[in-house]
């Protein structure tokens, strides 16, 4: 059953007329109302394609977020023919809010994998602390990146964080010492790095697995400082604003491909990745495989100088 969000009611109530009428179709084999099911199902497939045509950034935001979203283990299975996971941060635990480990991409390319897990379930959401890495996860992927400059494998991240771990554990442990050595890991890389944000990207623990020399992002994924919610309550003291914060935030993959904060959009299947995950998996596999591709003979000079001087662009014509 697909959780449809507040925009996509009028879609619900049609969809929901197409399954009422297949019920009665299964029940009755006298009656063919295969036409007219037919008909519903133009309807629905027009209206689903107008409504994600016209995506206010505050939607987006909510598509981003949507419960039923594929998450890291869900592109894994489908993008990856084996992944072995490593756990832990030599220092003080394993934080399953961010995982990583070897693996095989479909072409036979051998990554260090690594990225957000929010969970999909009250049991698996609390597990993974809904993708809010603790100091321990960042070190984790620190140590992960550094293992892949030493055998020569590519690092691909994928970001999906509302943001680090705000906690006072997290900060007593060294939140933001953490975020930072994370960030100079990538930036630090002696070999091709790929990132792409495949739900949100929040802050400054977004960027920590997502400073790379290419950026992609999801076609309906987010990207931002602060959350829409938090900006809001910033500036107007309520967070009932927050549809203004987004738009103004500049937060979708198309403003910040415009931006050059980003460097690719991967499309996704009408009406949202969680619509059909195994051809978002899919999209994002074969966008993965020509961005490395694309990396392949440059030298850790090379790489290092494209990070640098991509981020160093970002703003410089404004």
């Amino acid at each position: 059953m697909i959780s449809y969000l507040e925009f996509e009611k009028p879609l619900a109530e049609l969809e929901a007329q197409i399954k009422a009428l297949r019920d009665t179709s299964d029940k009755d084999e006298v009656v063919d109302i295969s036409s007219e099911v037919s008909k519903l199902e133009a309807k629905a497939a027009n209206q689903r394609a107008q409504i994600y045509r016209n995506l206010s950034p505050w939607q987006k935001t909510q598509v981003a977020r949507h419960p039923q979203r594929p998450h890291f283990k869900d592109y894994v299975a489908h993008i990856a023919d084996d992944f072995m996971a490593l756990g832990g941060d030599r220092s003080f635990a394993d934080d399953q809010a961010i995982l990583g480990g070897f693996a095989t991409l479909k072409t036979g390319q051998k990554v260090m994998l690594i990225g957000h897990e929010k969970g999909h379930d009250v049991q698996s959401r609390l597990r993974h602390n809904f993708g809010m890495g603790k100091p321990e996860g960042y070190r984790k992927a620190v140590r992960l990146m550094e293992m892949a400059g030493r055998f020569g494998l590519p690092v691909v991240t994928l970001v999906d964080t509302s943001g680090a771990f705000p906690g006072i554990e997290a900060e007593e442990r060294g939140q933001a010492e953490a975020i930072a050595r994370a960030t100079q890991a990538c930036l630090d890389l002696p070999v091709p790095m790929v990132a792409t944000i495949v739900g949100e990207g929040g802050s400054g623990g977004a960027v920590a697995l997502a400073s790379a020399e290419r950026v992609m992002m999801m076609e309906h994924a987010v990207y931002s400082v602060i959350s829409p919610e938090g900006c809001a309550s910033i500036l107007w003291r309520t967070a009932e604003k927050a549809p203004d914060a987004a738009e103004a935030m500049k937060v979708t993959a198309q403003n910040l491909k415009e931006l050059g904060v980003i460097d690719r959009i991967v499309p996704e299947p009408l009406g949202g990745a969680h619509r059909d995950p195994a051809a978002a998996a899919e999209a994002l596999g074969a966008a993965i495989d020509e961005e490395l591709t694309g990396l392949a003979g440059l030298d850790a000079g090379e790489l290092q100088a494209r990070r640098a001087d991509r981020f160093l662009k970002i703003g410089s014509s404004f």
